[in-house]
């Protein structure tokens, strides 16, 4: 269930994170990384642009601003008119769906019962320019101050990689790079906050 404390609204950006329950991993192999991506574009791109994403073993982080509601309107999601409330209900719901089906293939693929993800999920309003780009670098990141790799371009899940290539995207890249100021400012952020090994508190 998600987190009631603080809604899900159009427009607004949101770092959500959440990961699994008890010892277990999220992902185990390439392909599980593989289908919860395309599960996350049937069920989220439609309703938000992303900014960042990485997934790691036991846990995912995810940077997201939702779309205005005329953009909403548009979608499979939104047939009808709806409140504030049931606006904000509906676009936790689709998270609710992204990891619930994720769950019902992963269970399947590995003969498994039970769930997998932690009851409710988080998430954070992003509220200051500071916030944007910190958040960003923290994400990409992340497999770092993990210890899994000792540079965010050795782990493969994450949209690092992304703003790596100039290839089109779904990923708002665009928007993301003119934050900092443009390509050289974008790498240039991320290379500090890793030699500076900053642990950023994004998830209490």
């Amino acid at each position: 269930m998600p987190d009631p404390r603080i809604p899900l609204e159009p427009e607004r950006m949101y770092h959500i994170w959440t990961h699994a329950s008890g010892n277990e991993n999220l992902f185990r192999s390439k392909e599980n990384y593989r289908y919860f991506l395309e599960k996350y574009i049937k069920y989220i791109y439609p309703i938000g642009e992303t900014f960042a994403y990485c997934l790691m073993p036991n846990h995912l982080h995810l940077m997201i601003r939702f779309r205005r509601e005329e953009e909403l309107k548009k979608t499979d999601v939104f047939q009808g008119n709806y409140t504030q409330k049931e606006t904000n209900l509906l676009l936790s719901r689709q998270f609710s769906n992204l990891f619930n089906g994720y769950s019902q293939a992963y269970n399947k693929m590995f003969n498994r019962k039970g769930t997998l993800f932690i009851p409710r999920f988080h998430r954070k309003l992003i509220d200051s320019d500071t916030y944007f780009t910190a958040l960003i670098a923290y994400i990409h990141n992340n497999p770092v101050h993990h210890g899994f790799v000792k540079d965010p371009t050795d782990w493969p899940h994450s949209s690092w990689h992304i703003y790596l290539k100039t290839k089109p995207t779904k990923l708002a890249k665009t928007e993301g790079l003119s934050w900092f100021g443009g390509t050289d400012a974008f790498f240039s952020f991320h290379q500090m906050i890793k030699k500076r090994d900053v642990i950023l508190q994004f998830e209490d």
